[in-house]
């Protein structure tokens, strides 16, 4: 006859009260450090754009002043009556039109030609891998760390030489080389990284240099070279030293030289010179806002694989 013992019954140590009080001590604790940074970030990106703001407001109700309103409301207060005036007396001063049409044209020119030689000269350095690559690169960065004092001179009589001297073009010349030497730098960063096993797979499918820029690199820069594309716009749009030099006479000038122009040697008016800055300012806006999606999505396109 076998006997059987029971098993000793598991016993499971009781809770300690004073633990579990203490980690929900610690929690709330956490929690209350938690909400209050999350607080302190949103009053400091309150402040950030109040302060960011301040500029545009200042801009848009001075614009609507009257210039006897501007003098004795003062530059912060509301406009007593809003008034078209000071843009009446801008544009009626001003070839707005011709303006407009010379800085769009540098711009976009700009924008368009500097990204895509950016873009040829990137994938010859990145992918190609040329002889004296870091020298290149060197060099393209010289490009863009002098400063435009020290290449006016040569660049004003190349132009004279050359015959394009007060020709938008001269403008739309100098600016695609040099926004093309930064895109190069930026662009050729980027494809140093680039799979090759993915290049190397369309060579052995019978793809070319050209077929393999156009229809797998390309594609796949495109976030990036979107955003180029916007910088290199903004960028060139308010560019001032150069086009002041090289573009005489108004019919030629851009919409920041003429701006330049409103104010004199002892006299401002404000109103129309906020009047001018907010008509400058509307184009680039609605260039950004056209382009928010595409410049968003370049941005975070390093993010995500």
């Amino acid at each position: 006859m076998t006997t059987t013992t029971a098993p000793a019954p598991v016993r499971h140590p009781e809770p300690d009260p004073a633990r579990g009080r203490r980690r929900r001590s610690r929690d709330r604790r956490a929690s209350v450090l938690l909400l209050g940074q999350r607080w302190l970030v949103l009053l400091v990106a309150a402040l950030v754009g109040v302060v960011m703001l301040l500029p545009f407001y200042l801009l848009v109700t001075n614009a609507f002043k009257t210039g006897a309103d501007y003098s004795r409301r003062g530059p912060l207060a509301l406009p007593e009556e809003w008034s078209l005036t000071a843009f009446e007396r801008y544009l009626s001063s001003v070839d707005y039109p011709q303006l407009l049409g010379n800085s769009v044209l540098i711009a976009g020119v700009v924008a368009v030609l500097g990204v895509a030689l950016a873009m040829l000269s990137a994938y010859a350095l990145g992918v190609g891998r040329v002889r004296g690559r870091t020298w290149v690169v060197f060099l393209l960065l010289l490009a863009t760390i002098l400063p435009q004092e020290a290449l006016i001179y040569p660049l004003f009589s190349g132009a004279q030489a050359l015959g394009l001297q007060n020709s938008v073009w001269s403008v739309v010349i100098i600016f695609v080389v040099l926004q093309a030497a930064f895109g190069t730098y930026l662009l050729g960063s980027v494809l140093g990284t680039f799979p090759h096993e993915m290049l190397e797979a369309a060579r052995v499918d019978g793809a070319n240099r050209w077929v393999v820029l156009t229809r797998i690199v390309a594609p796949i820069m495109r976030p990036t070279m979107s955003v180029l594309l916007v910088f290199f716009f903004v960028w060139t749009w308010n560019e001032f030293f150069i086009p002041m030099i090289m573009l005489i006479t108004p019919k030629s000038q851009t919409i920041p030289i003429a701006l330049a122009a409103l104010k004199g040697q002892n006299t401002l008016d404000v109103t129309q010179l906020a009047a001018a800055s907010l008509l400058s300012l509307l184009p680039t806006l609605v260039f950004f806002f056209l382009f928010q999606r595409t410049l968003t999505r370049g941005v975070t396109a390093g993010a995500v694989k």
